[in-house]
């Protein structure tokens, strides 16, 4: 955890606190006054806090009327392992149990909570995944390398969740530490962008995240 922090510090500690997101220590305006936030801490959202779930969490019951009723933002992660060039040289996905307990291959995805940064987002449902001690290599820019609306109608698009309309931003993350999945996650995969395993691993994913992988390749021009 200090190491996923210290990193994050490292690229997070000069910019200025903006829109009320919760400060680090090296904030020049980290000690003023937020109300109800004013306890919470980064780590609070990454991993709890110890003493019930951050501000804004919502219960089952509330998100799923939320889900109901308006859009939710996510981040869309493809994991990435680089070669010494910085190249593409392996895409990972996550074997994972479905709600109904069967297994899927997907990506790693996850809402962002309110108060949260992408930042916090993207780092937070890493280590949810794959371990705290996975390395993001969070991007510099977080400008997404696509958008991708899943809706709760087949065939509105080609993305589809039935749960929700979802709003996701898309991240190629490169992943330097080791992988310890967790939760719902049973393994994580790699497969290099060239072999011929590759159309095998992204015939296996469904609802759109096929089609993430590809534009995310694209991206990188892998």
């Amino acid at each position: 955890m200090r190491g996923r922090m210290s990193v994050r510090r490292v690229i997070m500690g000069c910019m200025p606190v903006m829109n009320d997101e919760v400060p680090d220590e090296g904030d020049f305006d980290a000690d003023r006054p937020r109300g109800e936030f004013d306890h919470v801490t980064p780590e609070d959202f990454i991993r709890g806090s110890g003493h019930g779930n951050p501000p804004g969490w919502l219960d089952p019951a509330d998100i799923n009327r939320a889900r109901g009723q308006m859009p939710i933002a996510y981040v869309e992660i493809v994991p990435v392992r680089t070669d010494e060039f910085g190249r593409v040289a392996q895409v990972g996905s996550l074997l994972r149990v479905t709600d109904d307990g069967s297994v899927e291959r997907a990506l790693i995805s996850g809402r962002v909570l309110f108060h949260e940064t992408l930042r916090e987002a993207i780092a937070r449902n890493v280590a949810k995944d794959l371990g705290d001690i996975a390395l993001p290599m969070l991007p510099v820019n977080l400008q997404p390398f696509t958008v991708a609306e899943f809706f709760p109608t087949p065939g509105l698009s080609e993305y589809y969740d039935p749960r929700q309309h979802a709003i996701a931003l898309c991240y190629v993350v490169p992943i330097a530490g080791d992988c310890h999945p967790q939760d719902e996650t049973l393994d994580v995969e790699w497969v290099d962008p060239h072999s011929d395993m590759l159309a095998t691993f992204l015939d296996q994913m469904t609802n759109g995240h096929d089609r993430i992988v590809r534009k995310a390749l694209e991206y990188c021009g892998a």
